[in-house]
């Protein structure tokens, strides 16, 4: 290898290196990615684009996230809905089934997700749900507060999930149904990622009739509208 090869060998090596770098640092640097998301939702908020009671997804960075995306082949392994905290301000929230079912600033939120990725979606009626109910979504939803993340996805209220926190949220308010209820059975558990997920959780008892609602289910309902996707 001539010289002149050999050090533009090196150049071009040390280009992909930094763009590497430069890439990561803009991308998946969590500071950076925090900042990126206060932008996007200052934008959200001065343009009136979201409001209360909208219902954000994210692929989740948790360690059962790549199961849940196999089982029910959405990208979208978590959800939340969004509130104002405080209507006299830009003070944007989504209350979420984490450990234990909390309140998140929404820029917090979105800068958690893989890649930062999120998508807000809106439940449309005819005619349009009030700020009065919307308000009461929101009380309704804060009863769950504090409550332990359900990891053995029951259908019961002592412990829930965050696909099922915004399904019952809305069924509770007006009886509507965001989502396809299914059986646990009905998804698709014949990856290795799942079964081992599964045999982690259940044991050999796996409860395959359980009832579940899945952020895909609520993903692909009828019911909504996109709003806004980065």
């Amino acid at each position: 290898m001539t010289k002149t090869k050999l050090y533009s060998l090196i150049l071009i090596s040390g280009l992909i290196i930094i763009g590497g770098l430069y890439a990561k640092r803009k991308f998946y640097d969590p500071k950076r990615q925090l900042e990126n998301a206060s932008k996007e939702v200052k934008i959200l908020s001065d343009s009136n684009k979201i409001k209360n009671g909208d219902i954000v997804f994210q692929t989740s960075l948790s360690t059962q996230s790549k199961a849940i995306q196999l089982a029910t082949h959405s990208k979208y392994s978590h959800c939340g809905m969004i509130f104002n905290l405080d209507s006299a301000k830009d003070n944007w929230y989504v209350i979420e089934a984490v450990q234990p079912v909390k309140w998140t600033r929404l820029d917090k939120w979105i800068s958690k997700g893989e890649g930062g990725h999120y998508v807000i979606k809106r439940v449309m009626t005819d005619p349009p749900l009030p700020d009065d109910m919307l308000k009461e979504l929101k009380t309704i939803a804060e009863k769950f507060v504090g409550k332990d993340y359900d990891m053995y996805f029951d259908w019961s209220d002592d412990k829930i999930y965050c696909s099922e926190l915004v399904w019952k949220s809305y069924h509770q308010l007006i009886g509507l149904d965001v989502g396809k209820l299914q059986q646990l059975k009905e998804l698709d558990l014949t990856s290795e990622q799942v079964k081992t997920k599964m045999k982690q959780r259940y044991g050999d008892k796996i409860p395959l009739d359980e009832k579940v609602i899945t952020p895909a289910s609520i993903f692909a309902s009828d019911l909504l509208k996109t709003i806004d996707e980065k």
